[in-house]
């Protein structure tokens, strides 16, 4: 017997609330876009700036106990990572220690270091620290810019992309979802006050491509719709889209939240942020393909008649496979 999360055939209505949705959703934006300047994000190492300590060993790397060792320093954020690279010997064991920079301090001082290596010493006397690095506010800024520049290119891509595949409607559509997905997980982390890092940067861009795909795969069956039944309503071809694509949609979602829920419990620290912002992308990425996208589109309107071509649609590769 097949698994089956929805029905085999459904006749769901989605739209039937869909100002709620709509004026829900838009709320929602707009407490994370407040939330991120009243708030602020907990910023990581990588974006306030910080020092990073490389140990080798040849004693297996003990995450929980080097932690346990600086903690009494009370350094703040610390992040300790194992290393693992096929070039390193069977008695080579390395680990970066990332430590935030202390309030008012361009790095951290050579007096806290002496004191962080002495605290891992008391675990493993025979531990060694190849180099130590830091990372100051100015590059940290830069770092905060080109995370932002990288999420726009993301979205503007987009916005191209569909527009050259569909109509400008579809693409405004897409994007709009991609936009409320980012702007919620950004609040999110901002009300929770967890750990933004380039890992939950790398995060998000993952959620613009995952949204994306749910946004295209329905865009893609109401276009093969609307070329089907040229006389059914528009909102009705949407639902039906919607609920012809509905089990593939809550198939693949599942699938990777049970996969992204057990990286969450068992995954440790390190990853924690990262599998967090992946599980509630995918949950406002699904939302949003179906709830905002969709009705949206609905309020735009589209052309009908697929069958002639329309010079301003910017739909010259509509037909292209990618």
């Amino acid at each position: 017997m097949r698994l089956r999360l929805v029905p085999q055939e459904t006749n769901w209505d989605f739209f039937k609330n869909s100002k709620l949705f709509l004026t829900g959703s838009g709320a929602l934006v707009l407490a994370s876009v407040l939330a991120f300047f009243v708030i602020g994000l907990n910023f990581g190492i990588d974006f306030r700036g910080g020092t990073t300590i490389r140990t080798e060993s040849v004693e297996p790397v003990d995450v929980g106990a080097d932690r346990a060792a600086i903690a009494p320093l009370q350094l703040g954020d610390v992040a300790i990572t194992e290393v693992f690279d096929p070039n390193f010997g069977p008695d080579q064991n390395v680990a970066m220690v990332r430590i935030q920079a202390q309030d008012g301090d361009e790095a951290i001082s050579v007096e806290t270091i002496q004191a962080v290596e002495e605290a891992l010493q008391t675990i493993d006397p025979g531990i060694t620290f190849p180099s130590v690095e830091s990372v100051g506010p100015k590059v940290s800024g830069e770092l905060v810019m080109t995370a932002i520049y990288a999420v726009l290119a993301a979205i503007g891509t987009v916005l191209v992309y569909i527009w050259l595949r569909f109509e400008w409607q579809f693409s405004l559509g897409a994007v709009a979802a991609l936009v409320h997905d980012v702007a919620l997980t950004i609040g999110i982390f901002s009300v929770l006050r967890i750990q933004f890092d380039l890992a939950t940067i790398a995060a998000l861009l993952t959620i613009v491509g995952y949204s994306l795909n749910d946004t295209v795969v329905v865009f893609d069956r109401v276009r093969e719709n609307l070329r089907r039944y040229k006389k059914m309503d528009f909102k009705e071809v949407l639902n039906l889209s919607i609920n012809e694509t509905l089990s593939r949609t809550m198939m693949t979602s599942v699938t990777t939240l049970l996969a992204l829920i057990s990286l969450f419990v068992l995954g440790g620290d390190v990853i924690r942020g990262f599998v967090f912002a992946m599980i509630w992308g995918v949950i406002v990425g699904t939302y949003s393909s179906v709830f905002v996208a969709s009705a949206l589109l609905l309020r735009l309107g589209v052309k009908r008649d697929w069958s002639k071509p329309d010079a301003g649609a910017g739909t010259q590769f509509g037909d292209v496979d990618a």
